[in-house]
């Protein structure tokens, strides 16, 4: 699927669909096309990267360009390792990635940056990762880090396996096998999931963090929609997902300390919040260390960050001028709110919010 804007009239049309819908679910909000972003912009700016982000970047985009309407801006919801890829080699002037930039992706010369010049990642997008399940009659599963770690690794097979049974007492669960299905392209979404797996179940889940499923289990699908159509088709089947793509799924509830908690943007905005900036990076690079094993009652440790990823500096200043117009409108109150009413996404906290602002001011 790609995500392309064409020119001012369908922006129009577009921005007013979503700002009706968001009316619709949440009377009195603010539209999403409410931009202190300049009108005099022109130019293309082309995003690939994080098909988490894809509903956010779709009412982004449709905002942003209403008040720029000489502004072109298409997004590609690859993946997040295709996007950083991209942005790396230059055929994306921005990367949409749920995973900050690794060291040796840092080491690297970024083709569309000004000489000496690396990415940064901006972080743009919150959204808790649903443990979501395809099950007929089975409601409100109860799990935990360890058995969601053995269910992904295959070494729970059945949904009545005992591990399940302690945590669901009364519940009905089929002797059916499990089919787990994950994905199957570089994932952000990926990267945060094992990263939770492997802090809160390390005796189970034997494997790092990593944006490459580590298992040769289950089923494998390209994407966040990939993901969702594949648990959606097949009966008895669990997956790992961005909320955003999770409807018509049942979501599992996770224990965080003693108890049960049910999916909140709320508890993954939370966690974000108390977790620290990651040491060791360039000034403006904002990537977050995200606190795992917060088990504050109502916290979602099961979250993922999603970045924008830019350059400090461009080779061209034109580009440096669209980047910085449009992830200055992204972290607007307007922008954060219309994508928390379409995609279901934790706008930023005020604080981050403006750390970001702050940062995208020092691109040129």
């Amino acid at each position: 699927m790609k995500l392309k804007r064409l020119g001012a009239p369908l922006a129009i049309l577009a921005a007013a669909a979503i700002s009706l819908t968001a009316c619709a679910s949440n009377e009195g909000s603010t539209p999403a096309t409410t931009s202190a972003a300049p009108s005099n912009l022109s130019g293309t700016l082309n995003g690939i990267g994080s098909s988490a982000q894809g509903t956010a970047q779709t009412t982004w985009i449709a905002g942003f360009q209403q008040d720029n309407p000489k502004v072109t801006i298409n997004y590609d919801p690859q993946g997040s390792g295709a996007g950083r890829t991209s942005f790396i080699s230059g055929a994306a002037d921005y990367a949409g990635s749920d995973a900050a930039l690794k060291d040796a992706e840092l080491a690297s010369t970024f083709a569309g940056c000004a000489a000496g010049s690396k990415g940064i990642d901006l972080p743009v997008y919150i959204s808790p990762i649903a443990v979501a399940y395809n099950v007929d009659g089975l409601k409100d599963l109860k799990l935990d880090a360890a058995t969601i770690a053995g269910i992904f690794s295959g070494a729970i097979k059945t949904w009545n396996d005992p591990k399940i049974a302690a945590l669901n007492s009364g519940a009905t669960l089929p002797s059916a096998n499990i089919t787990v299905v994950h994905r199957s392209d570089d994932s952000g979404t990926t990267q945060n999931f094992t990263d939770y797996l492997a802090a809160n179940a390390p005796e189970v889940w034997t494997k790092p963090a990593g944006q490459t499923f580590p298992f040769q289990v289950g089923d494998a699908a390209k994407g966040t929609s990939g993901v969702a159509d594949a648990t959606k088709n097949a009966k008895n089947s669990i997956t790992y997902i961005d909320e955003s793509g999770s409807a018509g799924l049942s979501i599992a509830q996770l224990k965080v300390g003693d108890n049960f908690e049910k999916i909140s943007a709320d508890g993954a905005a939370a966690v974000v919040a108390a977790s620290p900036i990651a040491s060791g990076r360039e000034a403006n690079d904002l990537a977050i260390q995200i606190n795992r094993k917060d088990t504050t009652k109502g916290a979602w440790p099961l979250v993922l960050v999603s970045y924008v990823i830019a350059c400090q500096e461009y080779k061209d200043s034109a580009k440096a001028d669209l980047v910085k117009g449009y992830v200055d409108y992204i972290v607007s109150d307007a922008a954060q709110k219309a994508a928390a009413e379409q995609a279901g996404s934790a706008p930023l906290s005020s604080d981050l919010a403006s750390k970001v602002s702050k940062a995208v001011a020092t691109i040129k």
